[in-house]
């Protein structure tokens, strides 16, 4: 088999060890005539053999023998062989190389003669040769004539032509693609993966409302929505990870195989990866249409498939990065849960992101560990899609927005400002307290941000004092000016609410004049708005609503109805479940932001691939680990 392979591409000199062991007597001829063969066509054939029978050794042109200690011996014709040592030793026979009668060569009988030992005085042979290698050796030197060879330099001719890049791409692709179609119990697994998962996480999470004693599946009540989009995100990982772990490792003795012949290592990785995109399109394409089904998500098929889809090729990429770095499969597999664990806990699901380790939380946006983990944006995609974009929320969406911003600003900020504004005025004649002037400072800072924000929606005319607002300018007219302006920004505020609850009561209005209006409505809302999930994305668990952070005012309470900052340059990790994000001053929705912003990692992480920066860094820590010990165990033994 090891022959054939490398006969698949027509070697110009091939080298060959013991082509004939553990073979039959005829097997072992066929394999030499094939060899033999090979040579008359013009390829220059090196074996080592031991052993041979007269027919294989009859077929050589030429051989070298080595003697203990790697001494040439002879070289030349194989049939004079026997004749040239049975001249030199004076045996009776020395002009026979074969058997007169029937032809036959004993090649046997050159190692009896080369090894042949000193009898002492007992008549018994002892361990010492009568003629040493090096003797040997000599006689070498000074009888066997070594031909002229007159030194080539152009190169062999290839004459494999290599494919180029895209066609190895294809070459790739099908010998991986037959390997699987091929196995079966890897497709019965790999294909009944998804649906089994499926039906078994969308029955059990399945929630049923008891009406008059009997259950009832609503959809609005089912408390396990928000459970449902992480764990599916979970199993999108798992799945990825373990279509991909094995990929590298089960090929790696057939690329060095084919390591001669410089193939594209690219072409190599597109090709793997082609198959493992299209076998998890499959797959999450499987899951999402069982178990949306199953728990009656409407309108959300495209966009959790995508979602899934993006997380599972992220995951197929890191597969092959582990799977590149070690060699042992049991190895990845063990790395998998490790690989997984942080995606769970880092997601900000299980543990809320205010709520991490002071070393690791900030208080100003998403923690850098949490913007590591693919799980967390795919999770806040799907969350924000799934209130704000279901078939009923969005006939409110908008105005329920303008509500809650109202209310947030006339309830919380507003207030707020004035409680600056009042530390100011009560404090700023105080010099002598440290504490009291950074306090007063700040607040400074504080108003001249955020009044300088809502000056801008109503017009600087609205605050002439404003410029005022420093230590050396602010006064009695300046505070009784600034308490008027938050006073009438109150009321602009409040306007602006009772006008977004005319809209949703107009709203409202509308479907109760259409016959059946309201039932429509309340069934439409039961099929499309979940209220564990109203209690995620609006964050109605915590308790602190707004917050000064480096002298601003955030907003910490119902992210899913704020608005980004489009003043700075990236608004993309500043809250978790933000409805839009703000990149160069543009707002997108956050679903396509997060989507990208996965597949952003992916690229990287085929980059990491390509490289193979992670074997690389494993090579390193192991080189260092080997050669730490061989300096320890020198030392111990300079010491013994």
């Amino acid at each position: 088999l090891n022959i054939g392979l490398e006969l698949l591409r027509t070697p110009t000199i091939l080298f060959v060890d013991e082509p004939t062991s553990g073979l039959s007597s005829r097997d072992s001829v066929n394999i030499m005539d094939l060899l033999k063969e090979l040579a008359l066509n013009g390829k220059m054939i090196f074996v080592v053999i031991h052993q041979p029978s007269s027919d294989i050794y009859k077929m050589f042109d030429t051989m070298l023998i080595l003697d203990v200690g790697g001494y040439p011996v002879y070289y030349g014709n194989p049939e004079q062989a026997l004749v040239y040592f049975k001249t030199i030793v004076n045996m009776v026979n020395k002009d026979q190389g074969a058997c007169i009668e029937c032809g036959n060569v004993n090649s046997e009988q050159i190692f009896n003669i080369l090894e042949s030992r000193v009898v002492n005085e007992y008549g018994r042979l002892t361990e010492r040769r009568k003629v040493p290698a090096s003797k040997w050796h000599e006689y070498y030197l000074n009888q066997i004539k070594i031909p002229k060879i007159n030194e080539r330099t152009d190169k062999l001719k290839s004459v494999q032509q290599i494919p180029r890049r895209l066609k190895q791409v294809h070459i790739f692709g099908l010998r991986d693609m037959n390997t699987k179609l091929k196995n079966y119990q890897y497709l019965l697994i790999t294909f009944l993966e998804a649906p089994v998962l499926a039906f078994f996480l969308a029955f059990l999470i399945k929630y049923y409302t008891k009406i008059d004693f009997q259950p009832v599946y609503i959809f609005s009540k089912n408390v396990n929505i928000p459970v449902y989009f992480f764990m599916a995100i979970i199993v999108a990982l798992f799945m990825g990870l373990t279509l991909s772990a094995e990929e590298l490792i089960k090929d790696r003795r057939i690329l060095k195989r084919e390591s001669f012949l410089n193939l594209s290592r690219l072409s190599y990785l597109l090709s793997k990866l082609s198959i493992l995109v299209l076998i998890s399109a499959i797959q999450t394409a499987c899951f999402v249409l069982i178990a949306n089904t199953i728990l009656e998500i409407n309108n959300m098929y495209w966009t959790t498939w995508l979602a899934l889809f993006s997380l599972s090729v992220f995951a197929n990429v890191l597969g092959l990065i582990i799977s590149s770095a070690f060699n042992s499969a049991v190895t990845v597999y063990i790395l998998i849960p490790i690989l997984i664990i942080p995606q769970l806990i880092l997601s900000g699901v299980i543990i809320n992101f205010d709520n991490f380790n002071y070393r690791f939380t900030s208080d100003k946006h998403i923690p850098l560990v949490g913007d590591m983990m693919v799980s967390r944006w795919a999770y806040e995609a799907l969350a924000v899609d799934q209130f704000v974009n279901n078939d009923y929320q969005k006939l409110f969406y908008e105005t329920e927005r303008e509500i809650n911003q109202g209310t947030y600003k006339r309830s919380y900020y507003i207030p707020e400002l004035e409680n600056q504004l009042g530390n100011v005025f009560n404090n700023i004649t105080d010099s002598t307290d440290k504490r009291v002037v950074e306090s007063v400072d700040r607040s400074l800072r504080i108003l001249r941000y955020e009044l300088g924000r809502e000056l801008k929606k109503v017009g600087f005319n609205e605050y002439p004092e404003y410029a005022r607002l420093n230590r050396n300018y602010f006064d009695s007219a300046t505070y009784e000016s600034g308490k008027l302006f938050l006073l009438n920004l109150k009321q602009f505020y409040t306007d602006k609410t009772n006008k977004a609850l005319d809209k949703k009561n107009a709203i409202l209005s509308d479907w109760s004049d259409r016959p059946n209006g309201q039932e429509e409505l309340g069934e439409l809302r039961e099929a499309n708005f979940n209220e564990r999930m109203q209690e995620f994305v609006e964050g109605k668990l915590s308790t602190t609503r707004i917050e000064v952070l480096d002298d601003r005012l955030v907003r910490k309470m119902y992210p899913i109805y704020s608005k980004p900052d489009t003043n700075k340059l990236f608004s993309i990790n500043s809250k978790f479940y933000m409805p839009e994000k703000s990149i160069f001053g543009y707002v997108f929705p956050t679903y396509w932001v997060n989507i990208v912003i996965i597949w952003l990692i992916t690229m990287a992480s085929c980059f990491i691939l390509y490289l193979d920066l992670l074997k690389k860094v494993v090579d390193a820590i192991g080189s260092f680990r080997e050669n730490r010990m061989y300096r320890k165990k020198e030392k111990e033994e300079g010491e013994i």
